[in-house]
């Protein structure tokens, strides 16, 4: 496989870094559980939340405003994460969300724009499109808290000892846009219902379009 990219963003140097995303993110949803049962450290996962948005940044970050859009969007995220340790805000957690759902939103783009103007299936592709199906349950779980925040009791949210809303909806972001369903938890209001049931339908469509792309790609190829 040609690991080199064409095109008018092959000068854009996205070498290593999907793949640098792609690991931080799978490090958050599976390493930072397994450690915390042993570990018992209550900021791991956001240690990680602050990793994974770090490494978006640098994924993106072939424009210098590129990195300002991505910074400006991250800070009152990060910022809304590690406050919570010292103060409760509900407003500052809505305004947190809904910036961190905008940066991941950002991210996809960028992220696609580079996807899309490449004539080769290269590695930096096939991840680039795997990261950018975890970006947006990532966005989505964002959007959730936006709209629980704004309107408490859209979800019906079981409450379990040590798991907080934000990791409940990260949880159901990915059910959801697996189409899994296991029905643990539950959108109540219309508004939730009907963001759940886009959330599922983008998620198929991009595998359905990424499918398709790559059939494209292979043809062009021979």
């Amino acid at each position: 496989m040609d690991d080199q990219t064409c095109g008018p963003f092959s000068q854009w140097g996205f070498k290593g870094r999907f793949l640098t995303l792609l690991v931080l993110i799978l490090a958050m949803l599976i390493v930072a559980p397994l450690a915390e049962e042993f570990v018992h450290l209550r900021m791991l996962m956001d240690i990680f939340w602050s990793a994974v948005f770090i490494g978006a940044i640098y994924a993106v970050s072939h424009k210098k405003r590129h990195i300002l859009i991505a910074l400006l969007l991250a800070l009152p995220m990060l910022g809304s994460i590690w406050s919570r340790y010292l103060v409760v805000n509900s407003v500052f957690g809505v305004v947190g969300s809904l910036c961190g759902a905008a940066f991941f939103i950002f991210a996809i783009i960028q992220i696609l724009l580079f996807i899309y103007n490449q004539k080769k299936v290269t590695t930096d592709l096939i991840v680039g499109a795997a990261v950018v199906y975890l970006l947006m349950a990532l966005a989505w779980s964002f959007i959730f808290g936006v709209v629980e925040g704004l309107h408490p009791g859209s979800f019906s949210i079981p409450e379990i000892e040590g798991i907080s809303i934000s990791r409940s909806f990260l949880y159901y972001s990915f059910v959801t846009l697996t189409t899994l369903g296991y029905g643990d938890i539950t959108p109540v209001t219309s508004l939730a219902r009907s963001l759940c049931v886009l959330e599922a339908v983008i998620g198929q469509l991009y595998l359905v379009v990424q499918v398709k792309l790559s059939d494209n790609c292979f043809e062009n190829a021979k």
